[in-house]
């Protein structure tokens, strides 16, 4: 699971977190749902480690990302809003250093990475620079590599911004299937109806502080299945894609 305990954060006279603290429960996805500067990408930044908090917790499986930061670390994934590579590596070689990093048999990793990265429709461009790919590449790069180890908690900050319909559907598809085998995933996002079919609660952040949290009862979600319009267009686009057998070059 995932714990934000009385989580405050300051930057000169801007109070970006305020004794924040919320329960991403094992097998459970919540939105974090706010206006810009509401606090969100510094409370995913904070969570994965790569700030720090003035004050406040965040656990990750029941380890304290201040005091056991490797046990935590190591069922953590995370996509970043803006994220970062070495620029010459391609793709397939950046996936290559996530799943050593994590320890992942190198097949494994070979032959989940090559289904994840046909699913997004970034199979074709593996083995190319990382400093050519578009902004939506990239960010398909980013979410594969953070869900590369099935992590037991996951953090999405805008991660499917700039993906095309079909490989945000399919995103949306591994995102379930993790919750289902008992992943927490906390998915940060400005658009609405993403987090009406795939969120089981949203927690509404404004000003650095938690407004409410909202179930689905709460905004009259009747399913957290993809909406008839995606299921319809992913099938045409199956239906003209030829079929890839380019290596991610693992």
């Amino acid at each position: 699971m995932i714990e934000v305990v009385a989580l405050s954060r300051r930057y000169g006279m801007l109070q970006a977190l305020d004794d924040v603290s919320f329960t991403v429960h094992a097998g459970e996805i919540v939105g974090l749902l706010g206006a810009n500067g509401a606090g969100k990408s510094t409370l995913l930044r904070t969570a994965a480690g790569l700030q720090t908090a003035d004050s406040g917790e965040v656990r990750i499986g029941g380890f304290s990302l201040t005091t056991q930061p490797l046990e935590a670390r190591r069922r953590l994934g995370y996509a970043a809003e803006e994220p970062g590579f070495h620029e010459e590596l391609s793709a397939g070689e950046h996936i290559a250093f996530v799943a050593g990093v994590r320890g992942m048999d190198a097949g494994e990793a070979q032959e989940r990475a090559l289904a994840l990265a046909q699913r997004l429709g970034l199979a074709d461009r593996m083995n190319e620079p990382v400093r050519g790919y578009s902004h939506g590449m990239r960010k398909k790069t980013s979410f594969l590599a953070a869900v590369l180890h099935r992590p037991a908690a996951l953090l999405c900050d805008e991660a499917l911004e700039g993906f095309d319909a079909g490989a945000a559907l399919e995103a949306k598809q591994e995102l379930r299937a993790l919750a289902r085998a008992g992943s927490a995933v906390l998915f940060s996002s400005h658009v609405t109806e993403t987090m009406e079919r795939l969120c089981d609660r949203v927690v509404l952040l404004d000003r650095g502080r938690v407004q409410r949290t909202l179930t689905r009862d709460d905004w009259g979600g009747e399913s957290e299945r993809s909406s008839p319009l995606e299921l319809a267009f992913l099938a045409m686009v199956r239906e003209r894609a030829p079929q890839s057998s380019t290596s991610p070059g693992l």
